[in-house]
């Protein structure tokens, strides 16, 4: 998708829906919305929503942001979030803390996890300090990587802020600089600096808020890598080298990151585009892609419409999370949410109906 058919797109969509949305209600939340039991989505993939699954005594364990979630091969729900009283939080599905650890992420954000073999790894991106971090499950720091100017790969007054990373099949380390440059850094499994890819712009292969990436394995014969261009509204499809194939773009979603469990593709929306059609500050729901990346439903949010095979614009319908920035997906299908900037909520649970 060119550049040019990119705006004229979303130009035509937000025109033909915009008289609509003048008369519907914008939700901006002042205070932390009840819907507990509330069955939210559309077709086939509808939630039930749990929103006091994760609750824990903030005296104990207390959360600033809730940035990810991933599930080990054990089951455990493992999330990071930015306090350094305990930056990870490990939950069983039930919602019971079973672990906690972690005091060195102040700015914990991103987290991927790595299965090597059956040895299993975290990848912990910190944009406040500048730094990725390979651990065990434990948190014992195994490898770090350090401001790219290290290594040549920028200038030494360039902002580096990794938000994400994303392990590919032979172990290629990937860095999404989501709040920094707007580069994909690839770097060996030992953290030596292979190259870079993408940059800030408007262009196909560029980035606006490169904030989430992951490799897409649902061709097994030829994996590749979405990466998030949040204020494009878009994923963006990349050959495992760093080559440009495609947009996915979700008109009125700012995404984070791409999660995979099967052939579906889901995401958490950290803003929808309400009130004069902008980002709006207190807003969000999920959005979940299906195997030929359509979208078919959205917790929280309107109903995704197609006409003429354009995706028209999604806004958020309930006020029912303020900024989903991560969502993880268990083996039965039911989505953990995690929300930034969400008065210290902990994770919600959608059961799937």
């Amino acid at each position: 998708m060119s550049d040019t058919h990119s705006r004229r797109q979303f130009a035509k969509i937000t025109a033909a829906t915009a008289a609509a949305l003048t008369f519907k209600p914008f939700y901006i939340l002042h205070a932390r919305p009840k819907a507990d039991g509330e069955v939210i989505g559309h077709g086939n993939h509808r939630y039930k929503v749990h929103q006091g699954w994760g609750n824990l005594d903030a005296s104990q364990f207390p959360v600033n942001n809730c940035h990810e979630m991933v599930q080990d091969s054990k089951g455990r729900l493992i999330m990071v979030g930015d306090e350094i009283k305990n930056n990870i939080l490990i939950y069983d599905r039930s919602g019971k803390l079973l672990e906690s650890w972690g005091h060195e992420f102040p700015g914990g954000h991103g987290l991927t996890l790595w299965n090597a073999n059956g040895e299993e790894f975290l990848f912990i991106s910190d944009p406040n300090i500048g730094k990725v971090f390979k651990t065990d499950l434990k948190g014992k720091i195994l490898l770090t990587i350090e401001h790219p100017s290290k290594v040549g790969a920028y200038k030494e007054n360039d902002p580096f802020k990794p938000t994400e990373t994303a392990i590919g099949p032979d172990g290629t380390i990937y860095i999404a600089d989501g709040y920094g440059s707007q580069w994909i850094l690839r770097y060996t499994p030992k953290g030596e600096f292979i190259d870079k890819f993408g940059g800030s712009g408007d262009g196909d292969a560029q980035f606006s808020t490169a904030h989430g990436i992951a490799i897409d394995s649902r061709d097994k014969a030829n994996p590749t890598l979405i990466v998030t261009s949040r204020a494009h509204n878009a994923f963006k499809k990349f050959t495992l080298d760093g080559k440009y194939l495609s947009t996915i773009f979700l008109p009125g979603a700012f995404v984070c990151r791409p999660v995979f469990k099967d052939d579906t593709l889901y995401a958490g929306v950290c803003w929808s585009r309400l009130r004069y059609l902008n980002q709006t500050p207190n807003s969000g729901f999920v959005t979940i892609l299906d195997k030929s990346n359509k979208v078919i439903s959205n917790p929280g949010g309107t109903k995704p419409t197609y006409q003429n095979g354009e995706l028209q614009l999604m806004v958020q319908e309930k006020p029912i999370f303020m900024h989903c920035h991560d969502v993880c997906v268990d083996n039965d299908h039911n989505i953990y949410v995690c929300q930034w900037n969400a008065k210290k909520t902990y994770p919600v649970k959608l059961e799937r109906v």
